[in-house]
């Protein structure tokens, strides 16, 4: 039942109609699996003290930011609206091992925060020889993490050179798997629909989701 909330996001009165349950049934049944699957910590992601400890040179990691949009808040609206949805969000910072594709953790943020400072929040810090790819939204980021790349932006009325284009390219073909990683996680419609419930629920359901992902990576 809970998989089929998360994966049709469909309302606890249409899922209980298919379960000949009451509304308030499913509810109750949702929250307590939820909560259960959350202490077993058998879908628990690696978390950010592993990529401090991810040291070697062979290690990259890829960073990406994921929106999912949201009913329109009574209060506060002007923090979670993003300039770059043109609608009100939550952003799900994503971190994965590139080779694996492996979420190694999560980092959440009301819509209108800038990904970089998202980034600078989260209190992640890299292991000293490991590589980082991130988009452009992260650009500075090689000034705290020196083995940091991120594309190189378009210089205002001018162009990229061939070496640059080459270089974008190159770091996009290496970005494109954490990409493929939120496409699979959007799978789950709770990620990629308006999100009707409680804020403060959407990361755990959003962090199970991902430790479920994990599990069936590694089977």
């Amino acid at each position: 039942m809970v998989i089929q909330y998360w994966r049709e996001y469909r309302t606890y009165y249409h899922i209980g109609l298919d379960w000949g349950l009451s509304e308030s049934a499913v509810c109750r049944t949702v929250y307590k699996i939820e909560n259960i699957l959350i202490s077993s910590r058998k879908f628990s992601l690696p978390g950010k003290k592993q990529l401090w400890k991810m040291s070697s040179e062979e290690d990259l990691v890829v960073m990406d930011v994921m929106e999912s949009p949201i009913e329109r808040p009574k209060i506060g609206q002007k923090r979670f609206f993003s300039g770059k949805q043109g609608e009100h969000t939550l952003k799900t910072q994503v971190v994965i091992h590139q080779k694996t594709s492996q979420i190694i953790c999560l980092t959440h943020g009301l819509g209108k925060i800038h990904d970089f400072r998202l980034f600078k929040s989260s209190g992640i810090k890299f292991g000293e020889l490991l590589k980082v790819i991130a988009d452009k939204g992260y650009q500075g980021i090689n000034k705290i993490h020196q083995l940091s790349e991120t594309p190189i932006k378009k210089p205002k009325g001018g162009r990229l050179t061939k070496e640059q284009k080459k270089y974008n390219r190159e770091l996009n073909r290496l970005k494109i798997s954490v990409e493929h990683v939120n496409r699979r996680l959007k799978i789950f419609k709770i990620l990629s629909d308006r999100y009707r419930n409680r804020h403060r629920r959407f990361g755990l359901r959003s962090n199970l989701i991902a430790g479920i992902y994990n599990h069936e990576l590694a089977l």
